[in-house]
Formats: structure tokens, C-alpha cells, sequence
């Protein structure tokens, strides 16, 4: 157990008994059970709350540079809160209920910042009420599907970035087909009192084995997926972070969210850095903060995630390079406690998605 946003959180579970047999335990085993079958995640320290109101749809697009506003409901979709400067504030998955409520789900080290920032910038006819009262799991893998659909077929059935109210097991959930790994899965927004029993259903499942902090920070790499404090912050815009896709076409138009007018001067311009995916050489992972030196020997940037790739057999990383050394295939230079390590800006994501369509 490791603090994390102000919680205590397992990095690996201990497998005892039938969970033995499926799964030998640790970081590496975990990782490998969840890419092959089905691993479930308590991501409870997650930030969930509802935004409700009459024209909430334009509140939130005040603040964030998706498109809210074509969002159907019970469909959801990732966003960003971003500041003046064009600086990513937190990222967040945004789904809409109905015509009038809107469920958020934010980042456990940032709820505290993003609910009182949303707060103070609504109408005073809506409403942002954390849901305090909610746990939430997060049920990942190629098996996923086949466990939901045992407890119940409408949320097996849904597509990617669907969500909506079901029963697991006798359980009101709230069910999206979304992730953090890669892979095609489920979170399951679930009244706190009953997340011990949900949890209990699904592990007595012979795909399912329980996954700690350790394979979801691997897991999310390989799959090329940000860290909030590693990889974006309020210092990285979007364009810098390989985000841009986030802006919505129609918010391109007039770009009237918070540093938009920043965000297109460098699509227009360019930018000084951009996030990349770098292989280093032989075994030996490249860790957050390990510096970038090009070939003549100028400072290049900085990793800011990296650690050994289960799925690829070796190590992984991403950080931000300048941006004439950011094309595929360049050659870097790792300082790694004191040696250096050649090192290859590569594709990302490491491994290839695997989200339902």
C-alpha cells in the first residue's frame, strides 16, 4: 500500500487461493492477466459529480474545449478543463445523462481544484453536487464483456463511450464502456455501501483477478495514455501534449473557451515541444525526469512517464522534445543515473488499442 492524492492505495495484490491459480501476483503478472483477460480496478478515489441545470450544455463548454453540446445522451466523451494561458487545468470524462444533468468524473489529485473552478464559473440556476456517496470500479480487459454480460446484457451491449443506469447482480449502477488501459472495458459508478459486494461478484468470476496501482500506471503507458501531473498540467497546453483532437470541430470555429485563442496561434505557429513516444535501447526503463540530451549534446527535454512495457517485453516512455526532434525515428540520448542511453522517438500508443467499436 502507497499513498496516492491524498489516499492509500494498493500498488499489487497478494493472490491467495483460487485467485493463485489465475493469476501469480505482482505488477508484471497483473499486467499480462488484465492484456489476456480481465482485470478489476477500485479507482473509488476518482472524482464524481453532477452538473445539473437548464442549458448546462453551454456552461460546461465555457470552461472546456469539447463538444458537449453533440453529445447524445448516455453517451460520454474525455475533455479537458483548461485555464487562460491555454494550460490543461485537469482531464476529465463528461457523459450526458438527459437533457439537463451531465456526470463528471475527474482525476483524485485535482477534484478539490476542478469542482471549485467549475463552481465558481456556473449560472446561479445550476447546480455541481459531488456524489461523496459513490465508489467506483473499473472492470478491464479482452473478457470484460463476457463477465458483464452475466450480470447484465443491456451493459455488455453498450458501445464505446456509451454509459448508462443498470443492475449488476441486483446492484443500480451507473455503467460506461470506457477505460484507462488500452483495452476494451467498463467503469461502474456504484453506491459506496454495496462496492464491497460488486467488487465480490466479480472477482468470484474465473476471468477476473484484482489489479493494483502498479499495472494501471503500466498499463496506461503502453496504451500512450496521459498521467495528470506527469504528462499535462497547468503549464502544457493541449497542442504541446498531442491533444488536439480534444478541441471539437465546431469549437474551432470561434474558439471561446478558456486559452483557445492561444491554442490556435500555435496550431498556426507551432509549438517549442511536443510529447512523444520514446523506445530506449536494451533493458534498462528510463523513469519520470530522466533528461533528454539530443545527439550533438543541447538539452532536449524531459521523460515525464516511462517504466518496462510488459505487453512490448522492454522499456517505454513519453515526454516532451523539442519540436525539430520529434519525428519518428529520431535518435535521442537518455541520461539514466549517470550513463547514457541511446534511445528512438517512436509511434504511440505502444501497444494497440482495443476499445470496442
Amino acid at each position: 500500500m502507497v499513498p496516492f492524492a491524498g489516499y492509500a492505495m494498493p500498488v499489487q495484490y497478494d493472490m491467495t487461493g483460487d485467485l493463485a491459480a489465475r493469476c501469480r501476483g505482482g505488477v508484471l503478472a497483473e499486467h499480462l492477466h488484465t492484456r489476456a483477460h480481465a482485470g478489476l480496478f477500485d479507482v473509488s478515489h476518482m472524482g464524481q459529480a453532477i452538473l445539473a441545470g437548464t442549458d448546462v450544455v453551454t456552461a460546461l463548454e465555457r470552461l472546456v474545449p469539447g463538444d458537449i453540446a453533440g453529445l447524445k445522451p448516455n453517451r460520454q466523451r474525455y475533455t479537458l478543463l483548461t485555464n487562460e494561458a491555454g494550460g490543461i487545468i485537469d482531464d476529465l470524462m463528461v457523459a450526458r445523462l438527459d437533457e439537463d444533468r451531465l456526470f463528471l468524473v475527474v482525476n483524485a489529485s485535482r477534484k478539490d481544484v476542478d469542482f471549485s473552478h467549475i463552481a465558481a464559473n456556473l449560472p446561479d440556476h445550476l447546480t455541481l453536487t459531488a456524489q461523496q456517496d459513490r465508489a467506483l470500479l473499473a472492470l478491464q480487459g479482452p473478457e470484460a464483456v463476457a463477465v458483464m454480460a452475466r450480470l447484465s446484457p443491456d451493459a455488455a451491449a453498450l458501445p464505446f463511450m456509451g454509459i448508462a443506469a443498470v443492475s449488476l447482480g441486483g446492484i443500480d449502477c451507473l455503467v460506461s464502456r470506457s477505460g484507462y488501459t488500452g483495452e476494451d472495458g467498463f467503469e461502474i459508478s456504484v453506491p459506496a455501501e454495496q462496492a464491497e459486494a460488486l467488487a465480490d461478484k466479480l472477482i468470484a468470476y474465473p476471468e477476473v483477478v484484482p489489479i493494483g496501482l502498479g499495472a494501471r500506471d503500466s498499463l496506461r503507458l503502453e496504451a500512450g495514455l496521459c498521467l495528470y501531473g506527469n504528462d499535462i498540467d497547468e503549464l502544457t497546453s493541449p497542442i504541446e501534449a498531442g491533444l488536439t483532437w480534444v478541441v471539437g470541430k465546431r469549437r474551432k470555429l470561434d474558439w471561446d473557451f478558456p486559452g483557445g485563442l492561444l491554442m490556435r496561434d500555435q496550431l498556426d505557429n507551432g509549438v517549442t515541444r511536443r510529447r512523444v513516444g520514446i523506445r530506449p535501447d536494451g533493458r534498462a526503463p528510463a523513469r519520470a525526469l530522466t533528461t533528454i540530451v539530443a545527439d550533438d549534446g543541447t538539452a532536449a527535454g524531459t521523460i515525464t512517464s516511462g517504466g518496462f512495457g510488459p505487453s512490448v517485453n522492454g522499456p517505454i516512455a513519453m515526454g516532451y522534445v523539442r519540436r525539430d526532434l520529434a519525428a519518428d525515428g529520431t535518435r535521442l540520448n537518455l541520461i539514466v543515473r549517470g550513463k547514457t542511453i541511446p534511445a528512438t522517438v517512436v509511434p504511440m500508443p505502444f501497444t494497440p488499442h482495443r476499445y470496442t467499436r
